[in-house]
């Protein structure tokens, strides 16, 4: 059984220094006629970014708010697995397994977590609480050195079952997850079901094709306009980090600025934020998120769930189900939000379904009160 060391995050103050001085040299292109942010990041809002991330953002404080979570870190799996365990507030907590996404971190959780470990603290039951372990994925800051072994969707399902079950003890748990987090947990479900007690997801593990329904009604109609959008226009990233991730980590791994503008422009254009991504973002948690990335070297490493998935089937199997109870909340900015129908062909079990009426794809940051108090209420009966 692995055991857990604690650990505590602290960049070199050389490598701070670094990034600044690479900052400071940053070589911009022009900005393409037309519309500001029509062909990918502003230039004018990056300069801005970048000259504020290399003059007044303070890492240091940023650190201190992820360190002041208990961390640790385990061998699992042939890699040294990084994760937050923090401890319920309430008479009996229940072990919660939450999981971010790309291009995200822990760091998407520092406002979600106390909600979830400490209800009672934020005006909540204090029977609803969790204690929550968020992992970084494997590949992904805190759970990356470099040569390691790199993870689809499937080995990190394993390494988080076991995590949670072998490592921690848990003979069973909740997982809740968005973006790949969410896919990790319906491959749970699937894969993992006589450990959960449930999943619920923000984003939902449904196929991508437009062919998949032969006679869709009105409502799988409009979704199917939806996806074939999404498909022309917003996959240009998954493509060449599903193809060619080696090369692109060259240019985001030497260039915090072209760090900064790749996923940048995603937080973005998945927000509902009517096009000011820092009316819903602080600046600080931002930069946060992308230096973690920048300090830890692992962009390139967190490419890998895209290239797996597109040379893999998909991780439900043709014709798999997912039978553990489900939850499920769909927010009106998320990047592809299927009716019912479409996931009760795989999802055999939806308990809870809710429609928001704001927020996007970073739902953690984004409405993090609205979340857990959707968290709560799925898992109540459950337990």
């Amino acid at each position: 059984m692995a055991t857990p060391a604690p650990f505590s995050l602290n960049v070199p103050q050389e490598a701070i220094a670094d990034l600044r001085e690479r900052l400071s040299r940053t070589r911009f292109p022009d900005q393409a006629p037309g519309e500001p942010w029509a062909y990918g990041t502003n230039v004018d809002y990056l300069r801005q970014l970048v000259e504020y991330w290399r003059t007044s953002f303070d890492w240091r404080a940023e650190e201190a708010r992820l360190n002041a979570f208990p961390q640790f870190k385990a061998p699992l799996h042939d890699i040294d697995l990084h994760f937050l365990h923090v401890p319920g507030q309430g008479p009996k907590p229940y072990p919660l397994l939450l999981m971010h996404g790309w291009p995200g971190s822990v760091f998407e959780f520092i406002d979600l977590i106390p909600r979830l470990t400490d209800p009672a603290r934020f005006g909540g039951d204090p029977a609803d609480a969790f204690t929550v372990v968020a992992p970084s994925l494997p590949g992904y800051g805190l759970s990356f050195r470099p040569g390691q072994k790199r993870f689809g969707i499937e080995e990190i399902a394993d390494c988080f079952a076991d995590l949670m079950t072998q490592t921690l003890g848990y003979r069973r748990f909740a997982a809740q997850g968005g973006d790949w987090g969410g896919i990790t947990a319906s491959r749970m479900g699937y894969a993992h079901s006589d450990k959960l007690i449930g999943i619920h997801v923000n984003l939902l593990a449904v196929r991508r094709e437009t062919n998949m329904l032969a006679n869709p009604t009105s409502e799988e109609r409009i979704y199917l306009d939806q996806l074939a959008h999404w498909l022309k226009e917003e996959t240009g990233y998954q493509w060449i980090q599903g193809t060619r991730p080696q090369t692109l980590s060259f240019g985001l791994t030497d260039s915090p600025a072209g760090l900064a503008a790749w996923i940048m422009e995603k937080f973005r254009i998945w927000s509902d934020c009517n096009g000011d991504v820092e009316s819903v973002f602080a600046r600080d948690r931002l930069l946060a998120n992308i230096s973690l990335y920048w300090f830890t070297g692992a962009i390139g490493s967190s490419f890998f769930p895209y290239y797996f998935r597109m040379h893999r089937p998909w991780p439900i199997p043709e014709g798999g189900k997912i039978s553990v109870p489900t939850g499920y909340t769909e927010f009106p900015h998320e990047i592809l939000r299927p009716p019912r129908s479409l996931a009760e062909k795989t999802y055999q079990d939806i308990r809870r379904w809710t429609i928001m009426p704001r927020g996007g794809h970073f739902a953690a940051m984004e409405q993090p009160e609205a979340l857990a108090a959707e968290i709560r209420e799925f898992f109540r009966p459950l337990r």
